[in-house]
């Protein structure tokens, strides 16, 4: 497969950025092991990446990542080796895992996703089954899979302090689930190393904190690569207690939304951008891209239609929508057979182990490419993210991707942080 197309003429301030990357490649390296020394990485993690052309910047870090099925299989060694180099931190006698999908067992697709993550931690040494959380399954259940794989499926069991299954006493408890319906009780104060932690679900992790930390790792990397920092940085703010059934906080959320907007038009107005600025609203809690809306004025959020405001209202778990994230849009300019593409850059470990873009047919460059309809094409580099060709051009596919790499190891190193900065509240939360 060929690299994307790129819409914009390949100069200006990405060529600038990647080059600026390459120069400093010995130095970004260096400075991202000392801080791996001092913030514990995230087992895995996936980032959704925007690139403008003028801009490459993350607008999503998911802590459990749902797409392992769509990445290259010819790069599976790296998340062997991967995983190997996580275990010897965290239980360096591993052998058993119990890995906990998500309850959804009707759709194909991430079971697809659960069987890959399975086979890659089996290849890394490790005895895996598969602990559901799902009321529903009571006994072994057998699932059989488009793609010719199957997976069979457990009731977890608790016995004291320790969760496994019949016969089966694990050393590491692995969670594909978000929790965004919540901490099962089954899984508080147990003592087996469980990763990633519990507060890092959606039922207590923010976006907006995860962006805050976000900031500080833009400000020091572009510190180190003598940048301006909004290069690789959205703006964002939070708007708290809405209710978009009865329209209360419109005003409020209307005032965020043209904060960002003249933010940003005033950066592009001195970049000399030609570019219409947009901001996405989107909850400040939950995946699978729902709550989310594009939108380019303020009024577009005062007095929303009844379709509108369901979609915003509601995300996954049927979880209600009172807090939201407001942020800079940044318009990609990747194609994909004429369809418009954001790549999505996933890590185990400290490493970049591969990705896709998230391809839309239907959708346009400044929208929300998360959404029914979206298929996947993995990325199309020959060789690992973290082996640019320094001798080659910036744009050329090993250093684009490069780019992408560094920028998805900036969202998870703010990701390391940002667990670290909530785990109290989620440890006095479980004492109480």
């Amino acid at each position: 497969m060929k690299v994307p197309h790129l819409a914009t003429a390949l100069t200006g301030p990405l060529l600038d950025l990647e080059r600026k990357m390459l120069t400093a490649q010995c130095e970004i390296e260096a400075w991202f092991r000392s801080q791996w020394l001092e913030h514990p990485v995230p087992f895995y993690g996936s980032v959704d990446l925007r690139n403008s052309g003028f801009k490459l910047a993350p607008v999503d870090m998911n802590l459990f990542p749902g797409g392992f099925n769509n990445l290259n299989p010819d790069f599976t060694p790296l998340c062997v080796q991967a995983v190997q180099s996580s275990l010897e931190k965290i239980c360096p006698d591993a052998r058993r895992l119990l890995l906990i999908p998500e309850n959804h067992t009707r759709n194909q697709f991430y079971l697809q996703n659960v069987a890959a993550l399975a086979r890659i931690l089996k290849l890394a040494g490790l005895n895996v089954r598969l602990g559901s959380l799902n009321p529903e399954i009571k006994e072994p259940t057998n699932f059989d899979l488009p793609n010719g794989a199957s997976l069979v499926l457990e009731p977890i069991q608790r016995n004291d302090r320790r969760v496994g299954l019949p016969g089966f006493d694990p050393c590491v408890v692995l969670l594909n689930n978000d929790l965004s319906a919540g901490i099962p009780e089954i899984l508080r104060n147990i003592d087996q190393s469980l990763l990633p932690p519990l507060h890092a679900g959606w039922y207590t992790r923010r976006k907006t904190n995860h962006f805050a930390q976000y900031d500080g790792v833009a400000e020091e990397f572009s510190d180190l690569l003598g940048i301006d920092p909004w290069y690789i940085n959205p703006y964002f703010g939070q708007v708290s207690q809405l209710d978009f059934q009865t329209r209360e906080g419109e005003e409020r959320l209307a005032a965020e939304v043209e904060r960002i907007l003249a933010l940003t038009a005033v950066k592009y107005r001195d970049l000399g951008i030609d570019a219409a600025p947009y901001a996405i609203v989107k909850a400040d809690a939950g995946t699978y891209g729902m709550g989310v809306m594009s939108v380019k004025s303020p009024e577009e959020v005062i007095g929303l239609n009844r379709k509108q405001r369901n979609k915003m209202a509601v995300v996954k778990e049927g979880l209600e929508v009172s807090d939201v994230i407001v942020q800079e849009g940044v318009p990609t300019f990747e194609t994909i057979e004429d369809a418009v593409a954001e790549p999505v850059v996933y890590m185990m470990d400290r490493f970049v182990v591969g990705g896709f873009y998230r391809v839309h047919t239907e959708r346009g460059s400044d929208e929300n490419l998360n959404a029914p309809g979206a298929y996947f094409k993995p990325l199309a580099f020959d060789t690992p993210l973290s082996t640019p060709d320094c001798d080659g051009s910036p744009d050329c596919a090993p250093n684009r991707f490069y780019a992408y790499g560094v920028v998805a190891r900036l969202a998870l190193l703010a990701a390391s942080r940002e667990i670290e900065v909530t785990e109290p509240a989620l440890t006095a939360e479980l004492a109480a």
